[in-house]
């Protein structure tokens, strides 16, 4: 507990908010879980920790921890660019509708903390550019396969193909703030935290590990993430992760 007292003072100052107050009990175990055992581990960048945990909270539709963690991530020193981009991540596995709310939310609170909007632009690409830049960005992460789920399409679905690429990979993972390693461990903490992904975790595990998230890495954002998504999501997750990258023996 004198680890997560720390912790909650590094991250969000005096206050650890209301919980204390209507509900200590309740309070002592969150914090003890979160702060004094998970936090001290730290396998991952503190930085990168409220990220993964922000998209989490998104994905949870869980607005209070979504500025929660947008303030720890500043605290962190995390640019406000960095805080958007993970937000904006989360669109093509949640939907529009959640990604806004949270968006607003983001937005309320960076401005609460002094930050102007909106935040520079973070485009690369043109319009007549979103499809091929898209296919390139899925080629980088999941190789010549890419090519051959395209051309194996039924002509009536091939739009759904092109809609992945350009709108999933060609709108969002060619922006600036946040690079292709640091998204598609964001991708795996949202597809974890949703449940019932498998199949997408499974691409993803070894998606990150093409980019160089080995296991350690999503073994340790399993960590962060699991007092939120709760064990049967993090059980679930880790047996995709040893599916695709089994223990060395």
């Amino acid at each position: 507990m004198e680890k997560a007292e720390q912790a909650i003072a590094k991250l969000y100052g005096d206050t650890a908010g209301a919980l204390r107050q209507s509900d200590p009990e309740f309070a002592a175990i969150k914090e003890r879980l979160i702060y004094g055992e998970i936090y001290a581990e730290e396998r991952l960048d503190a930085g990168l920790r409220e990220l993964l945990i922000l998209v989490v909270a998104v994905t949870n539709q869980t607005m209070h921890e979504v500025r929660r963690h947008v303030r720890a991530a500043l605290r962190c020193g995390v640019p406000p660019q960095q805080i958007r981009e993970a937000v904006y991540q989360c669109a093509p596995y949640i939907g529009l509708g959640k990604t806004e709310a949270a968006v607003e939310a983001a937005s309320e609170t960076l401005a609460d903390s002094g930050i102007p909007l909106p935040l520079p632009s973070g485009y690369t690409v043109e319009e007549e550019g979103r499809l091929a830049a898209g296919i390139a960005a899925q080629k980088a992460i999941f190789g010549g396969s890419i090519d051959a789920m395209r051309a194996a399409a039924p002509d009536n679905q091939k739009n759904i193909q092109d809609y992945l690429s350009a709108y999933c990979f060609g709108d969002f993972y060619t922006r600036e703030g946040l690079g292709l390693q640091e998204r598609e461990l964001l991708t795996f903490a949202i597809l974890c935290a949703q449940g019932g992904c498998e199949p997408q975790v499974k691409a993803h595990v070894g998606g990150n590990n093409a980019v160089g998230n080995g296991k350690e890495i999503l073994l340790g954002t399993l960590t962060v993430c699991l007092p939120y998504i709760g064990f049967p999501r993090t059980l679930n997750a880790l047996a995709c992760v040893n599916e695709v990258l089994p223990e060395e023996k």
